[in-house]
């Protein structure tokens, strides 16, 4: 299904970027400061590799190594997916998807040119949406309260509110006033 949107539409043509050599302390207040979850590693002004916030949580914090004391270099993701600029976005959300990645570099002759965000997409065209859906499965859904009730606690299917008492009607669980106005 092409959109029509090429991936020059939407991505980011001018990243954040920080040096290989940078400490994992300096790449999160990088990070925090321009309210980004990815940054282009760069050396000699060449692209090298990306750094996220999950890899951080990921490869440092979750197994216990101290964040302030490590390179950039050591936890970057080197071997990246990339796509053309010329791409429809809807390609790109397809090597997204299926790489289980949510910044994808934009590459042409050989350059990284900007970098695409699941953001950048969705804020083009949201319909694309249901695309990604497709691919997740709810792994924690014994502990989600769509569709089931914990002690008749639940969340109300049709206005979202967090409700103490629901009723279900017509397979859907909802609030006592959804529930009147479905009557």
């Amino acid at each position: 299904m092409k959109t029509g949107y090429k991936v020059y539409d939407c991505m980011t043509t001018k990243p954040v970027s920080i040096t290989s050599d940078a400490s994992l302390e300096q790449c999160s207040k990088m990070m925090a400061k321009n309210h980004v979850g990815a940054l282009v590693i760069k050396d000699d002004h060449k692209s090298i590799g990306l750094i996220t916030e999950q890899d951080i949580v990921r490869k440092v914090v979750a197994k216990g190594i101290n964040p302030l004391t490590k390179k950039v270099k050591n936890f970057m993701e080197k071997r990246l997916k990339t796509v053309s600029p010329k791409s429809d976005i809807y390609d790109a959300l397809i090597i997204m998807r299926d790489s289980n990645i949510r910044h994808l570099p934009v590459v042409d002759s050989g350059k990284m040119v900007g970098l695409l965000t699941l953001k950048d997409i969705l804020k083009i065209e949201p319909s694309l949406f249901d695309l990604l859906v497709e691919k997740f499965e709810l792994r924690e859904a014994k502990r989600k309260p769509v569709d089931r009730v914990i002690q008749n606690e639940a969340i109300c299917q049709n206005c979202g509110a967090y409700v103490e008492d629901v009723v279900k009607v017509k397979g859907s669980l909802l609030c006592e006033r959804c529930a009147k106005e479905q009557s």
